[in-house]
């Protein structure tokens, strides 16, 4: 295999994907940026096409032929069954990006397709003790432990994809990672590595903030497995040694990130995989870093993390042990940087925070519920917004302020002067409608600051869902009238396409 080789798939995965995003945001415009529907926990301000996976996946499937041809057709039955799973990946992935298709079908599906690709031959048959050296057959447990692994890094990817640039640039480090791996194995193997770098520098060209198109699910679904794959062709008679190990410490900042969001919602009492705005990226932001600088400096601290794992490589997995300390005293620095544990409380006063955050966590997400599902029933905007009061009554919130384009709709609680200055406040930005924003508060000393940071964002949440569950039931828009004092429904004006 010559140098020139591993150039033209480069070149050919770079300019497939680079060459066919301009043609999918033109779409995306000529179609009136339709798009799936904006979640409550999303950031973005105008409307960014999620369908950037489209271009990796043709620049892959481009780069896939290329380097059948110059390696000679040396394609195995088990890079086969990766490539058809990753493509499979990504059909799932697309399916949600044009309509949301639910957590536990998406979970199904993955699960199937990383089943498949474990029975064709990609599997985990042992596992090495990174301590001892010692080798264990997993038996019937080959394909369970394999599936686990793949479905695992296909979310990983997809979780970490809050930020512009953040999973792409990720991605591209693992890519050179897996680039070192295959050296010296199936030419291959090598050819299509290569090639994806090249895909995912063409597409990070458009992902870098401000970005100007998402990969979305189906683009995260397919670089999760296809990296998942990868690892386990490239580990060498399906052990688990310093080819598997090695992407786990390149994916450590966001195996932590997510491990920590797990451990901090099960505290709370809120679901273990319910977004929220609590990830590294978010509190960097919050911290008064730019996008650009936020992303940046995680560029730095994953870039880091892969020397570790060129170290795994490079000592055949014998650093793995000083490696996992590194890892364990970042995440000590990590829990005390971003705030999961103070060191100024007891572990009493601690414990018993915790419990009255559980309870009231509970309690508020029942009420969420139920003015959802009220929103179905609402006649107008204004029977939404006055079952919202009775809700912010139950909470005890002091006052509530709904920010629109055409002004403010606010809410007090009964007894309540005007004076904001024995308030906490704490805003939420929404994007997507007429609706801007939510501003909640509560009197000063009248709960703890974690408890009402909880409780805020799920009362945002609350009107969020519920304001939009109100829009597609009655296909209407909820703006505030003339008067400033409720609010109305308004219809949309569809446009008459001349014959």
């Amino acid at each position: 295999m010559s140098v020139s080789s591993v150039v033209v798939c480069a070149l050919i995965g770079f300019l497939v994907s680079w060459g066919l995003i301009p043609v999918i945001l033109n779409v995306f415009r000529r179609a009136g940026g339709a798009n799936r529907d904006k979640c409550f926990h999303q950031s973005a301000k105008s409307q960014v096409p999620r369908f950037g996976g489209v271009a990796l996946a043709a620049g892959f499937a481009a780069v896939v032929l290329a380097a059948a041809y110059l390696s000679g057709n040396e394609v195995t039955r088990e890079l086969l069954t990766v490539v058809f799973g990753a493509l499979a990946m990504f059909g799932l992935g697309m399916l949600d990006d044009l309509h949301p298709i639910g957590a536990r079908l998406k979970l199904l599906g993955q699960i199937a397709i990383a089943a498949v690709v474990a029975l064709g031959g990609s599997s985990i048959e042992m596992v090495t003790n990174p301590f001892t050296g010692t080798g264990y057959s997993l038996g019937g447990w080959s394909v369970v432990a394999t599936v686990l692994w793949l479905v695992a890094l296909t979310n990983l990817i997809n979780i970490i994809d809050g930020i512009d640039g953040l999973a792409g640039g990720i991605s591209l480090m693992l890519m050179v990672l897996l680039v070192h791996a295959s050296l010296g194995s199936s030419p291959f193997l090598l050819l299509l590595v290569v090639g994806m770098i090249g895909a995912l520098v063409g597409f990070l060209y458009f992902n870098f903030p401000p970005a100007r198109i998402y990969m979305g699910d189906g683009g995260a679904y397919f670089l999760g497995f296809l990296i998942g794959g990868l690892t386990l062709v490239t580990a060498q008679k399906g052990t688990v040694a310093a080819a598997l190990v090695a992407p786990v410490f390149a994916l450590a900042l966001p195996i932590i990130d997510v491990a920590l969001a797990i451990v901090r919602r099960g505290l709370k009492g809120l679901p273990v995989f319910r977004p929220d705005r609590r990830h590294i990226h978010h509190r960097l932001v919050e911290f008064g870093f730019s996008h650009r600088r936020t992303l940046l400096t995680l560029y730095v601290l994953s870039a880091l993390f892969l020397l570790m794992a060129f170290g795994v490589f490079w000592s055949q997995g014998r650093l793995v042990p000083l490696f996992l300390g590194l890892s364990f005293l970042v995440v000590i620095y990590i829990v005390h940087s971003f705030g999961l544990v103070s060191s100024k409380y007891s572990i009493r006063t601690f414990w018993s925070d915790l419990q009255s955050i559980r309870r009231e966590t509970r309690y508020t997400m029942l009420l969420a519920q139920c003015l959802e599902m009220e929103a179905e029933r609402c006649r107008s905007p204004e029977e939404l917004w006055k079952n919202f009061v009775v809700f912010a009554n139950k909470l005890e919130l002091a006052e509530v302020k709904l920010f629109l384009r055409d002004g403010q709709l606010a809410w007090q609680a009964s007894g309540r002067e005007a004076a904001t200055d024995d308030l906490d406040l704490k805003h939420h930005d929404f994007h997507g409608s007429a609706i801007t924003g939510i501003e909640v508060a509560v009197r000063k000393g009248g709960m703890s600051p974690k408890l009402f940071e909880m409780k805020s964002e799920l009362v945002a949440e609350a009107w969020f869902k519920a304001a939009t569950r109100w829009r597609a039931t009655n296909h209407a828009e909820i703006e505030l009238a003339p008067d400033t004092k409720r609010l109305v429904a308004v219809r949309p004006v569809i446009a008459r396409v001349p014959a």
